[in-house]
C-alpha cells in the first residue's frame, strides 16, 4: 500500500524506494495516498526514467510538477523488451486511465463524443471532460470542430432510432419518440439490449471515419430485406442510407488525393505548448480533425547523435495516446508526420500488431504528402496563435491586478471564496483557484459550515466567511507560531521537491463582498497572525468595487480594466461553485423523508410504508391499528410513527396515565 505522505517529504523512503527500481526495459506505475494511479509510463531503462522525475535539475512542466507531488509509491513491471514495454502501456492506460496521462491540457478546449457501451443501454452524448467510468466506455475525439459535431450527432439521432432523452418522460409509457420512430422505446425496453447495442455499432462507425465501409453494410442489409420481401425494413435501411448520404456530403472536404485512407500529423509549438493537429483522410477526404495540446517539454532528451527533434519526441507521445484509446479499425494502413518519430520502426510495429495488418509511418517531404503536412501545420498554427493570445491575455490581467493592488510581481495563484445558503439552511462555501489567470480546478475546494450559530432562519455571512478563512490558513498559522519562516516556506513551494507539506500560498485572496465581509476575514486573519502576510481583497457586487483592508473607499478601478475582469471571473466562479455545492446539499437532505427520523424505521421499511399508503399525508392520518396492517410493521413500531406524528398527543396520555 502506498505511504500516508509523499515521497518528496520522506526523502529516505524515496532514496530506498529508488534503489529498488531495476535499470531494465518496462512500465512504471506513480500512485497517490489514495492507491490511485496517477500516471503509466514505460522506460528503456526504469532506474533512469523513474530517477528523472525527482531530480533537481529536470525542467519539469507545472503538470509534473503537480504530479511529483502526490507520488506515494511506484510500482514497475518488467518486460523482455522496449516494444513489449510499449504495448503494456498502451493497455495499462486503456484500462486505468490515469489522470496525468491525459496529453489536453484544458478539458474546455476540445469537446469529445461518448458512448456508454458499459451500459444496457448505452447512452451516447458530447462532453469536455475525459473521465472514464468503465473501461468499457468509448471517447471519440478530442473534435476541433464543436458546431460540425453537433450537427452530425443530431442528424445521426434522425437517421438511427437512438435514445432522445437521458431519463423517461413517463414511468409506465413510451413518449412521442417512439411513436414517431426516433427512439427504439428504450424507457419500457422494447428493444432487446443486444440490439440496441448493434445500433450503437453503426454509429460508432460514422465518428470512427467508417462511413464508406457502414453505406456499403447497409446497402447489403437493404437488398437481403427485398429479397426476403420485407420491404417495410428494406425501406427503413434506404431512409438511413439517403440520411447518411447528407451526412457526409455536408461533413467530407475532398483533398485531391488517392484512395488510400491516412492519417496526417503535424504541430506548432513555441516554448511551453504544442498545438498538435491529426487530419483523418479516409478514401482521400477529410472526414474528422482531432486537436491535441501538448506539453512542449518532454522527460526525454534526444541523444547527442540523435536526428530526431524534440517536436519528434512530442508527436511519438501523441501518437501513443491517441491510438492507443481508439478501435484497432480506426488505425489507418499509412500515417503521414512531419517530424520523424525517435523509435518510429518499433511505433510503426506497435500499430501494425494492434490493426492485424502493416502500417506504415512516413514523413513526406515532396509533392502531394508534403502539401499535407503544411495544410495540417497551418491549422496547427492558427491554434496556437489562439492559445498565445489567450496567454497574453491572461498575462496582461494579471499585471494590471498587480498593479491594481500594488504587488511587486503578476499574481500566480489568487484564491476567491463566497458563501451559499437559504436562510442560513445548508450553509456551505467555496474556494475556487486561479493558477496564471485560469481555472485549476484540481485546487478547489467546498466546505460545509460548522458554525451551530448558523442555521436555518438564522444567517451570518461575516461569521461563515472568518469561520472558512481560520479553517483555509490554519496549517500555515501552526508553521509560523512554531517558528517557521513563511517566506521560506513559499519559496519553497514551487518547487516539485519541497519537503515542508505547505504548497498553497496565495498571492492574493479575493472575497465576494463588500467591506462588511473584508473586516470579519482580516478579524479572523489577525487572531491567526497572517493578516500582515496575506494580500486580501473584496470585490462588491453592484459597483464592481474593489476593498482592500484599512481604506474607507473602494480603490481607484474601472469595472472593465483586466484585472479587475479577471476578479470578476474569480468571483463568478466561486459563486457558481458555491450554489451548485449548496444545491446539492440541499437536494440530499430533500430527498431524505420524514419517516426517516423515526427511530427504529429503517429504509425498507419506509418504503414499505409509502408503498402501502401512498404518501406522508396519509399515515399521519392512520390509526396505529391501520399503520400496523402495513407489511413489515408492528404494533410496537405502529405506535412509534403514530406518536411521531402525534407528540401532544402523547404526552396528554401520559399525563391522564400518571
Amino acid at each position: 500500500m502506498p505511504g500516508s505522505l509523499p515521497l518528496v517529504q520522506e526523502p529516505e523512503r524515496l532514496k530506498l524506494r529508488l534503489k529498488d527500481v531495476p535499470p531494465e526495459p518496462g512500465c512504471y506505475l506513480m500512485r497517490d495516498q489514495n492507491d490511485r494511479i496517477l500516471y503509466i509510463g514505460k522506460a528503456k531503462a526504469l532506474r533512469n526514467r523513474v530517477r528523472s522525475y525527482f531530480q533537481n535539475s529536470q525542467n519539469h512542466s507545472p503538470r509534473i510538477s503537480l504530479m511529483v507531488r502526490q507520488i506515494c509509491e511506484i510500482e514497475f513491471i518488467v518486460t523482455d523488451s522496449e516494444a513489449e514495454a510499449l504495448a503494456l502501456e498502451s493497455n495499462l492506460i486503456k484500462q486505468n486511465q490515469p489522470h496525468f496521462n491525459v496529453l489536453l491540457k484544458d478539458d474546455k478546449k476540445y469537446p469529445y463524443l461518448c458512448i456508454t457501451w458499459s451500459e444496457a443501454y448505452p447512452r451516447i452524448f458530447i462532453t469536455r471532460q475525459r473521465r472514464f467510468r468503465s473501461p468499457f466506455d468509448r471517447f471519440y475525439g478530442p473534435y476541433v470542430d464543436v458546431g460540425l459535431l453537433r450537427r452530425t450527432l443530431a442528424l445521426v439521432k434522425r437517421v438511427f432510432p437512438l435514445r432522445q432523452r437521458p431519463q423517461p418522460l413517463y414511468r409506465d409509457r413510451t413518449c412521442l419518440n417512439f411513436d414517431i420512430s426516433r427512439c427504439p422505446g428504450v424507457c419500457q425496453q422494447k428493444i432487446s439490449s443486444d440490439d440496441y447495442h448493434q445500433t450503437l455499432r453503426k454509429v460508432a462507425m460514422v465518428f470512427q471515419g467508417r462511413n464508406d465501409e457502414l453505406l456499403d453494410l447497409l446497402d447489403d442489409q437493404m437488398q437481403t430485406y427485398a429479397e426476403r420481401l420485407d420491404f417495410e425494413s428494406a425501406a427503413r435501411v434506404r431512409d438511413q442510407l439517403q440520411g447518411l448520404d447528407t451526412l457526409t456530403a455536408g461533413q467530407k472536404m475532398s483533398l485531391g488525393d488517392s484512395s488510400v485512407s491516412r492519417d496526417v500529423i503535424a504541430l506548432v509549438a513555441d516554448e511551453r505548448v504544442a498545438a498538435v493537429q491529426l487530419f483523418q483522410m479516409r478514401a482521400g477526404k477529410l472526414v474528422g480533425r482531432l486537436g491535441y495540446t501538448a506539453d512542449a517539454m518532454v522527460l526525454e532528451k534526444p541523444a547527442p547523435d540523435d536526428k530526431t527533434t524534440n517536436h519528434g519526441f512530442i508527436l511519438q507521445r501523441v501518437i501513443e495516446e491517441h491510438y492507443s484509446q481508439v478501435d484497432a479499425v480506426e488505425i489507418p494502413p499509412e500515417l503521414l508526420v512531419q517530424h520523424a518519430l525517435p523509435q518510429q520502426a518499433l511505433i510503426q510495429d506497435w500499430l501494425g500488431e494492434r490493426r492485424g495488418r502493416k502500417v506504415k509511418i512516413a514523413v513526406p517531404q515532396r509533392a502531394q504528402k508534403a502539401d499535407l503536412i503544411e495544410l495540417v501545420e497551418r491549422n496547427a498554427t492558427y491554434e496556437l496563435q489562439r492559445a498565445q493570445r489567450g496567454a497574453e491575455q491572461q498575462l496582461l490581467a494579471t499585471e494590471d491586478l498587480a498593479q491594481l493592488l500594488d504587488l511587486p510581481h503578476p499574481p500566480r495563484r489568487i484564491e476567491g471564496f463566497d458563501i451559499s445558503h437559504i436562510q442560513g439552511s445548508d450553509a456551505v462555501a467555496s474556494q475556487v483557484v486561479f493558477l496564471d489567470g485560469l481555472p485549476a480546478k484540481q485546487h478547489y475546494r467546498k466546505y460545509k459550515i460548522q458554525s451551530s450559530s448558523i442555521r436555518a432562519g438564522h444567517s451570518d455571512d461575516f461569521m461563515a466567511m472568518a469561520e472558512i478563512m481560520r479553517r483555509r490558513f490554519r496549517r500555515w498559522a501552526q508553521a509560523k507560531a512554531e517558528g517557521g519562516d513563511l517566506l521560506a516556506l513559499r519559496r519553497a513551494a514551487d518547487s516539485a521537491l519541497h519537503t515542508g507539506g505547505l504548497n498553497d500560498w496565495p498571492d492574493v485572496v479575493m472575497i465576494d463582498g463588500g467591506k462588511g465581509q473584508l473586516s470579519a476575514v482580516m478579524e479572523a486573519l489577525r487572531e491567526l497572525n497572517l493578516h500582515e502576510e496575506l494580500v486580501v481583497c473584496s470585490l462588491a457586487k453592484q459597483r464592481e468595487e474593489v476593498f482592500v483592508p484599512g481604506a474607507k473607499q473602494p480603490l481607484d478601478s474601472e469595472p472593465d480594466q483586466l484585472g479587475v475582469q479577471l476578479l470578476r471571473r474569480l468571483r463568478d466562479e466561486a459563486h457558481r461553485f458555491a450554489v451548485s455545492f449548496h444545491r446539492q446539499q440541499r437536494g440530499e437532505r430533500m430527498k431524505r423523508s420524514r419517516l426517516s427520523d423515526i427511530p427504529g424505521l429503517g429504509p425498507k421499511r419506509v418504503k414499505e410504508l409509502l408503498a402501502h399508503f401512498r404518501s406522508i399525508d396519509a399515515i399521519q392520518l392512520a390509526s396505529p391499528e391501520q399503520i400496523a396492517a402495513a407489511p413489515g410493521v408492528g404494533a410496537a413500531l405502529a405506535r412509534q410513527v403514530w406518536n411521531y406524528f402525534h407528540p401532544s398527543d402523547e404526552l396528554v396520555s401520559e399525563e391522564l396515565a400518571s
